[in-house]
């Protein structure tokens, strides 16, 4: 069931083919699940795997202890396909791996379309640039969970 608040996530949600999109999804209870390296990499599998069945293209992203920032260009389906098969997949997998049970991820996801001339290597930079504004590195060098196509 969604939460009270839920719906206002989907207000105005358009999910364009070729778009580009910052998508924000949070982990059930803010738990920070990703500061294991094993189940972080796990993730990065399943972004990778959204980009082999060409749902998305992966501009940029960050796996954060306990959220995930992805920039995308929607290639396929909706926004709300793409978010629910990722977080369904990487659910199943990180939960068998850390033989733990229920609700990895929090219900809905936050999304902002980019404009085509906004500065996409500038939001791109935004988002790898999470963990050392979290002060969990002193260089983004030294945080292994993100990439981005630029850098």
């Amino acid at each position: 069931m969604d939460s009270p608040a839920s719906h206002r996530l989907r207000r105005g949600r358009v999910s364009t083919l070729g778009g580009l999109y910052l998508l924000t999804s949070i982990t059930e209870n803010r738990q920070p699940v990703f500061t294991d390296f094993h189940l972080a990499r796990l993730m990065v599998e399943q972004l990778q795997y959204a980009q082999r069945q060409a749902l998305a293209k992966s501009l940029a992203w960050v796996i954060m202890p306990d959220h995930l920032h992805w920039l995308i260009e929607l290639r396929q389906g909706t926004l709300a396909s793409l978010v629910r098969r990722v977080k369904s997949r990487s659910t199943c997998l990180i939960n068998k791996a850390s033989r733990r049970k229920g609700r990895l991820w929090q219900h809905g996801f936050h999304d902002r379309a980019l404009r085509r001339e906004e500065d996409v290597q500038a939001v791109a930079r935004y988002i790898v640039a999470n963990p050392l504004r979290a002060g969990l590195v002193s260089s983004i060098g030294d945080y292994p969970h993100w990439d981005a196509i630029w850098l």
